[in-house]
């Protein structure tokens, strides 16, 4: 690396070894991104051939999914923030430590979440939509889908704890288990091929939870068994770990998961705003928002690889090498939103194709809500990458929850609720309304990221 005088004076990253080191990092991250994107599209491709009724229950069931995913991702990332500094100064006890206490509160979350959707799942899903047929469709299917949620738990805070490390390629091939099982389950079990039962949607439920219990099974067995680097073992988790780490958990941690929470209830209540549209404009918003997760998975794969560069490096004590680092990343940052963006607008025709057996009211708000993804997919790569790749990787884990609560509360939903419920524009404005935050946001990040006041050194 270059040294500390020649960092002062470049403003950018020149040596060929960062850019080396981030495509090794980011390069695993953003395919197992894409695989875990891949099993929820062909959930979504093969449930779509029984319907739209079935499609929308399946959307309200995985807006409840969604809101796990970010209880989870937001203890993950808590996680990470302090555990990625730690292991910069190369403190391998206290990353145990973290890890274990991320489990621990992961799990209970989730359970109390899995115990709800599988006693009174017609209570979570009245939710999200109002259609009684709706509902009476996704029972079982919810039911089922429940009882993964503790699995999921599990092996995503473990694939976390793994990147603190640098260990990035098990997580990858966690996700091609999962792709690997989903899918083939799914062909056996919706449509009842080679002797197995037509079970539809429940077929889908039952082979996701099968391939979250096989991810599940490999990610214990890697980090506790397999793993040197890091060489947690079982008793770590049941370990008490010491009052200090739990209070620095929850004071740098605490802000971390409270702005996850509140950008789950956030696409919750997004979810209960699409949820009254029409069954056509439903169906195609969940068309549209799983090609949006699966295009825009370099800038969340981006986003994860510069939290762990920035907390090691902020770890470290370097502070020349975080500005320069933070410098180039902004730049990545756009040129990732840039190509993301072009993929969606033309890759509008090949998705419509794809679910061509649906209605062509269906199809043709897909192909509305999917050049609003498009637009909105620029500053979703900048600003998100920003916030969480790099602001709130250094330390500053505050900044995200005050940013998401003012525009999400003052802004995105007032917006939405006002647009769909009073004024009834046509349903791609109210999508607009409910993405705009993307684009704005980014004016606060570029502001917030070059004053540089959110370095923070956590560890003890």
């Amino acid at each position: 690396m270059e040294n500390t005088a020649e960092r002062t004076l470049s403003r950018y990253v020149r040596d060929p070894a960062f850019y080396k080191k981030f495509a090794m990092l980011a390069g695993p991250i953003i395919l197992q991104n894409i695989i875990t994107q891949t099993v929820n599209l062909a959930d979504n491709v093969m449930v779509s051939d029984l319907g739209e009724i079935t499609l929308d229950g399946v959307y309200a069931t995985n807006v409840v999914s969604t809101f796990v995913g970010q209880v989870v991702h937001g203890i993950a990332p808590a996680m990470t923030v302090l555990a990625a500094q730690y292991w910069g100064k190369r403190d391998g006890e206290s990353v145990k430590k973290i890890v274990s206490i991320g489990m621990k509160i992961c799990f209970l979350c989730s359970a109390m979440i899995s115990l709800l959707m599988i006693a009174v799942p017609q209570l979570m899903l009245r939710l999200f939509t109002s259609n009684a047929e709706v509902i009476a469709s996704a029972l079982t299917y919810a039911r089922i889908m429940g009882v993964g949620y503790l699995f999921f738990c599990i092996s995503d805070v473990l694939v976390s704890a793994m990147r603190c490390v640098e260990i990035v390629r098990i997580g990858l091939i966690d996700s091609i288990v999962a792709l690997v099982f989903n899918i083939s389950l799914n062909w056996l079990l919706i449509y009842g091929n080679l002797g197995f039962p037509a079970l539809g949607a429940t077929g889908a439920a039952l082979a996701t939870v099968i391939s979250r219990l096989a991810e599940c099974a490999l990610m214990v067995w890697f980090v506790f068994f397999r793993d040197k680097r890091l060489g947690m073992k079982l008793k770590d988790v049941f370990t008490r770990s010491e009052e200090a780490l739990y209070r620095d958990f929850l004071r740098y941690g605490l802000p971390v998961f409270i702005g996850s929470i509140t950008w789950g209830i956030n696409l919750s209540v997004q979810g209960m705003i699409v949820g009254r549209f029409d069954v056509y404009s439903t169906a195609a918003y969940s068309i549209a928002g799983t090609v949006f997760s699966i295009l825009t998975v370099a800038a969340y794969g981006s986003a994860t690889t510069s939290s762990i560069i920035i907390g090691k490096t902020v770890g470290s004590g370097d502070v020349p090498l975080v500005k320069q680092y933070a410098r180039t990343l902004q730049l990545i940052f756009l040129g990732v939103g840039a190509v993301t963006g072009l993929l969606i607008w033309f890759s509008r025709p090949i998705v419509l194709d794809i679910y061509g057996d649906l209605e062509a009211e269906t199809l043709a708000f897909a192909d509305q809500f999917l050049k609003v993804l498009a637009v909105c997919s620029v500053g979703t790569s900048y600003q998100m990458s920003v916030n969480t790749g790099i602001v709130r990787a250094g330390g500053d884990t505050k900044f995200v929850l005050i940013n998401d609560l003012c525009f999400v509360w003052l802004i995105v939903l007032p917006s939405s609720a006002l647009t769909a419920f009073v004024l009834h524009t046509p349903t791609w404005i109210t999508v607009a309304c409910l993405k705009c935050d993307q684009i704005l946001k980014c004016i606060v990040a570029v502001i917030k990221v070059n004053r540089w006041r959110w370095m923070k050194k956590l560890t003890r």
